[in-house]
């Protein structure tokens, strides 16, 4: 009865050795696997900083070139409104006068 369970156990043993061993041949396919992964995300955080900086220069150069247009149009607006302004002025000081020159009759 000894070698009866001697011969079971060394091939239990034996199996067990080989289904280990299966095993450890999927863990290790599976870490390559997460390394191929790992490199993959690495390649894309790298993609990702450069089109980062690729849409900080469009901004930076829309920005630039709106400031360039929009200070001229600005300087031109304010120069328009300080136009009317004066427009303003004269024309009431001419109704003054024209009321004056019709007197109280006409009004």
């Amino acid at each position: 009865m000894d070698n009866e369970l001697k011969t079971y156990l060394e091939a239990m043993e034996g199996r067990i050795g080989d289904r280990l061993g299966r095993i450890g041949d999927r863990l290790g396919r599976i870490g390559d696997r997460l390394e191929a992964m790992e490199d993959r995300m690495d390649a894309m955080e790298g993609r990702m900083d450069a089109l980062d900086a690729k849409i900080e220069k469009v901004e930076t150069t829309l920005l630039t070139e709106f400031h360039k247009w929009a200070s001229p149009a600005e300087l031109r607006m304010r120069s328009h409104a300080a136009t009317l302004r004066v427009l303003d002025v004269e024309m009431e000081a001419r109704s003054e006068r024209v009321d004056k020159l019709e007197g109280p009759a006409a009004s």
